[in-house]
C-alpha cells in the first residue's frame, strides 16, 4: 500500500492555519491572566480526554495520542478563528500558544499515567 505524501490527520491542522491568515483583527492581550489558565487547562483536559477516547476505541498508542493532541489544538484554533470574526475579541496568538502548551501537557500526562 502506497503512503500519501501528507498524512490525513495533518490536513485539518494545515487548513486551520491557512484560514487563520484571513483574520479580521487580532487581540491586544497579555501573556498571563485568568483566560490564559482556562486555555491551558481546557486544552490539557481535551487532549487527555480525546486520547482516552482513542484508547477506548482500540486504536494503537500512536494513533490515540495523535488524535488527542490534534483534537485539542484544532479546537483551540477554531476558537481563535471564531474570536477573529468582526465583533469578536480578535485572534490571540498568546491564547493559541497556551492552548498548544496545555494540549502538550494533557497529552504527556495521559501517557505518563497510562503507559
Amino acid at each position: 500500500m502506497a503512503h500519501s505524501p501528507l498524512p490525513r490527520y495533518k490536513l485539518p491542522l494545515i487548513t486551520l492555519i491557512v484560514m487563520s491568515s484571513g483574520c479580521t483583527h487580532f487581540a491586544n492581550d497579555q501573556w498571563t491572566g485568568k483566560d490564559k489558565a482556562e486555555h491551558f487547562v481546557g486544552s490539557a483536559v481535551l487532549a487527555a480526554t480525546a486520547t482516552a477516547y482513542g484508547d477506548n476505541q482500540g486504536w494503537n498508542e500512536a494513533r490515540s495520542r495523535s488524535f488527542g493532541l490534534l483534537f485539542s489544538v484544532s479546537l483551540g484554533a477554531a476558537k481563535e478563528l471564531y474570536d477573529s470574526r468582526e465583533g469578536g475579541s480578535g485572534w490571540s496568538w498568546k491564547d493559541f500558544s497556551w492552548d498548544i502548551a496545555g494540549a502538550a501537557v494533557g497529552y504527556s500526562a495521559y501517557h505518563l499515567t497510562h503507559y
